[in-house]
């Protein structure tokens, strides 16, 4: 099986031109859909860099022309597969979802790239959830190998076979679950990040020391206070308090996660989080460890 010949992305932020970026790379034809031409510039560029490095690092070189950045919805007509990657907002993604089903082929498969939400929650808003589930990446896109195929009470099982074929074809790993808030990866990845960020707040130990703890003593590759901030702070506390909501309290976002988001520390992407980060970031960031609360004996300063 290869990947679809025609795919189409709705949002080209940096979730959205990373999915772009890896169908371009397995040879597909790619449309990336955005709200306005000042977006879908932005996205454009976006998705045309991160090409670039990849042919830079010998990994293949797409063919010419097939990408579109447009703002023009009937693009998503002659695709085989549409893949929502608008913000983790649960009535963005129903709308988003709506306006593409009313547009595709029949037998083209609608997928959301959702870290948290339930399948079925969205599902609610489509006419043809068999052809539906979820296709979550994780950021980066690109060198990351895992990919969650969720799978929704009303999925058709020959559209998920299709659907890990085409993860395989992306030379990522397909890991396939159950609709649950959370999924498997959100679920348990979010409450080890909310638990460190308890830890800072307390004053357990600095930001690095966290962090060095999970990644030399458990193998992880990242640390979870600089996953957060890779991530994005406002993105992880959007999906604590969805699971808070859904999973009870144990997923409660931390205080200082709510007023490090409310003071606009949202980690790499505005320079600071739980670390500092250069700005443009390279492309292996060392941060240095930031002051949740800058006073000499605040949680995260060595």
């Amino acid at each position: 099986m290869s990947v679809p010949e025609r795919v189409a992305v709705i949002g080209g932020g940096r979730m959205g031109a990373g999915i772009a970026h890896a169908f371009l790379m397995a040879g597909a034809h790619v449309t990336v859909i955005e709200r306005d031409d000042e977006a879908a510039a932005a996205a454009q560029e976006r998705v045309e860099a991160a090409v670039a490095a990849s042919v830079q690092r010998g990994l293949g070189r797409p063919a010419a022309d097939t990408l579109v950045v447009t703002t023009d919805w009937q693009r998503l007509r002659d695709a085989a597969l549409v893949i929502e990657a608008v913000p983790e907002d649960r009535e963005l993604k129903v709308e988003a979802l709506r306006r593409a089903e009313d547009l595709l082929l029949d037998d083209a498969v609608l997928a959301t790239n959702t870290s948290s939400i339930s399948i079925d929650d969205l599902a609610t808003g489509i006419r043809r959830p068999s052809l539906f589930l979820g296709l979550h990446f994780f950021n980066p896109v690109p060198p990351s190998a895992l990919v969650e195929v969720v799978v929704g009470t009303a999925t058709d099982p020959a559209v998920v076979a299709k659907a890990e074929g085409w993860v395989g074809d992306l030379d990522k790993t397909p890991v396939t679950v159950k609709d649950s808030p959370g999924f498997a990866s959100s679920r348990l990845g979010v409450l080890l990040g909310l638990e460190a960020i308890r830890m800072l707040e307390e004053g357990v130990a600095s930001a690095d020391d966290i962090d060095a703890a999970m990644v030399l003593g458990y193998k992880h590759p990242l640390g979870p206070l600089r996953l957060t901030d890779l991530v994005g702070l406002d993105v992880r506390l959007g999906v604590a308090e969805y699971l808070s909501e859904r999973l009870g309290p144990r997923f409660e976002p931390p205080e200082l996660l709510r007023r490090l988001v409310a003071e606009g520390h949202l980690g790499r992407k505005t320079g600071r989080g739980f670390y500092e980060w250069p700005s443009p970031a390279p492309t292996a960031p060392s941060p240095k460890p930031a002051a949740p609360n800058p006073q000499p004996a605040a949680p995260g300063r060595r």
